[in-house]
């Protein structure tokens, strides 16, 4: 119950609320809007699509109580457009925009009680897209399931944004050219755990992997997207189609140019990332997360102190700011939920 939970306890994980979203379609047939359901299990056929060849996708978004008492998302349209990209390098019917945002604001509507007080968190939102219907043999399911559910998360960062150490891997790849890395396939992600986990057991905070032809280029960070800062110039690597296209990246592109720094969309070097002045992370759970050192073999580099830059604490400050309503939001990326629904 939303009543028992202790908003300053909250981390970034599970809690159970009591609504969801779901509708099901047959083959190609068109998406028709679905209902709100209490948050449960649901029945799948042991040969489902997605059980047995990860023919599914997921989102993740935000959704905040400002300063100026409102209920806002953070461009959840963006959310609905990747993921129709997705759903069409998977073989799947895109759901349409307009349906995409009414779930949303539908399971985020009869949730509201879920969602944590202004500073103190946010509701997080995570929409699945899947071949429910049974298929042997790799081919598309005969159905498929839209389905949308939230939960409360607490800040990322508690007691202020903090710089986490990291370990650049020569062994592991998180996506090859022509694979599905552009994309937020289910399949993309359980493979990252392992490397993951190895290097959390060596004492650092995630991997960051290199390109998988030449193992000299920075792809991404563990589930996030890379930058680094030389000269009070913005870099990070370019969308090639290994690189999950991160609204917070493009958040921060928009954001950075906007206060006047030049950002470059490159091929970012291990030799250029270490010699940076700073470098940081992005993604919807931490939004932007400083980067204290990079080692790579036997060569480690630390950033000033270890500490968050001021670029980077800059951007995480103007870009929360944002979200909470604490500062004008020049870019229309807030999307208020309706009060009709």
């Amino acid at each position: 119950m939303a009543d028992d939970i202790d908003w300053d306890s909250l981390t970034f994980s599970m809690t159970p609320t009591d609504f969801m979203y779901m509708t099901t379609i047959q083959g190609d047939e068109p998406w028709k809007p679905g209902q709100i359901i209490p948050f449960g299990p649901i029945q799948m056929s042991p040969a489902a699509g997605v059980l047995n060849y990860g023919q599914g996708l997921f989102e993740g978004m935000k959704v905040f109580r400002t300063s100026k008492e409102r209920i806002v998302f953070f461009r959840p349209e963006e959310n609905a457009r990747r993921m129709q990209r997705g759903a069409d390098r998977l073989k799947i019917p895109p759901v349409p925009e307009s349906i995409f945002i009414d779930a949303v604001e539908q399971v985020v509507s009869a949730n509201q009680k879920f969602i944590p007080p202004v500073g103190r968190g946010a509701m997080y939102v995570r929409p699945l897209l899947m071949g429910s219907g049974p298929v042997l043999g790799v081919a598309p399911a005969p159905s498929y399931t839209f389905l949308v559910y939230v939960t409360p998360v607490g800040p990322y960062f508690k007691g202020g944004v903090q710089a986490i150490e990291l370990l650049i891997s020569d062994v592991h790849h998180r996506a090859a050219p022509g694979g599905s890395g552009g994309v937020k396939a289910i399949g993309n992600y359980a493979p990252g755990m392992k490397p993951s986990k190895e290097a959390k057991a060596q004492g650092f905070a995630e991997i960051i992997y290199l390109d998988a032809k030449t193992h000299t280029y920075i792809e991404e960070v563990g589930a996030a997207n890379y930058f680094c800062i030389k000269d009070n110039v913005l870099y990070t690597p370019e969308l090639t189609g290994t690189i999950l296209p991160g609204i917070t990246r493009d958040s921060t592109i928009q954001l950075a140019r906007s206060m006047g720094y030049t950002v470059i969309e490159t091929k970012v070097s291990v030799e250029f990332a270490l010699a940076a002045d700073e470098a940081f992370c992005c993604g919807t759970a931490a939004v932007i997360s400083p980067i204290g050192s990079i080692t790579h073999g036997d060569v480690k580099s630390v950033y000033g102190d270890g500490t968050p830059g001021s670029v980077t604490q800059l951007l995480y400050t103007e870009l929360t700011n944002i979200q909470k309503e604490l500062s004008e939001d020049p870019f229309s990326w807030l999307h208020e939920l309706p009060s009709h629904v």
